[in-house]
């Protein structure tokens, strides 16, 4: 099973490195990584450079977004699973991959994702947040559920079935794709009870009051869209948080 992993990236000199060395340490090596930069003009491209391995394609050129760069990886994408590397965050440890494709090859399943911690952004080993996804139900969904974003790995089909990312979402569309995977395209999924990706706090969705505010009218229109539920979903989805914060694993 060939998986590919796709990292979208600009400006991020300080962060990339780390998690571009994450992937390269994993013990599972049948790995394709692409890397869709957006013409950064900060040392991107050089940390990119310095942990460049073989099986790394890079692309650098201006792009509409992060989703919109992330469509350009899918695109370009050959592994029969697809996941994601964002510039901030890492792998909680080697074999995480190696842990997706036992699960993937164990049972047919269309998804495999697990758990995430949020980590201090000056302090990698510090959780702040420590997300526990559990196991999936379709109920869960007009419940707010969603499994954590960096945490999920698909079968290229069904990205290929559904479409990727609608970039008219500027900070909602991997909520959308969930929603869309999950609710409309009804896929299968299995639950790896351990933590996979570790992501800094400080993300383009909670940045600011008017982000968080944009974030929960997106989030909103995703569930309408794809009519899933409605205010009592994001009030859920919003709820759910806050054990997260108290549970840090």
């Amino acid at each position: 099973m060939k998986i590919s992993i796709i990292t979208a990236v600009y400006n991020r000199e300080a962060t990339i490195g780390q998690a571009l060395q994450s992937v390269a340490e994993q013990s599972y090596d049948n790995v394709e990584h692409l890397i869709i930069d957006g013409a950064s003009t900060d040392r991107t491209l050089d940390e990119v450079e310095r942990f460049k391995t073989p099986n790394m394609r890079v692309i650098s050129e201006p792009d509409d977004g992060i989703y919109h760069a992330l469509n350009k990886g899918i695109d370009l994408a050959s592994g029969d699973v697809v996941g994601l590397m964002h510039s901030d965050d890492f792998f909680a440890h080697t074999d995480v991959l190696k842990h997706v494709a036992q699960k993937f090859s164990s049972s047919w399943t269309d998804a495999v994702y697990g758990d995430l911690d949020y980590v201090s952004a000056s302090d990698t080993n510090k959780v702040i947040r420590h997300w526990v996804a559990g196991q999936y139900a379709s109920s869960k969904l007009r419940r707010g559920w969603m499994p954590p974003h960096p945490s999920l790995f698909l079968r290229s089909s069904v990205m290929k079935r559904w479409g990727g990312y609608d970039t008219s979402f500027r900070i909602a569309a991997d909520y959308d794709s969930i929603l869309r995977y999950f609710g409309r395209g009804n896929i299968s999924a299995a639950y790896l009870p351990e933590v996979l990706v570790k992501m800094r706090v400080g993300g383009e969705s909670n940045r600011s009051l008017e982000r968080i505010l944009r974030k929960s009218s997106e989030d909103y229109r995703a569930l309408k869209k794809n009519e899933v539920g409605g205010v009592g979903a994001l009030i859920w989805k919003n709820l759910s948080k806050l054990g997260q914060f108290v549970n840090k694993g």
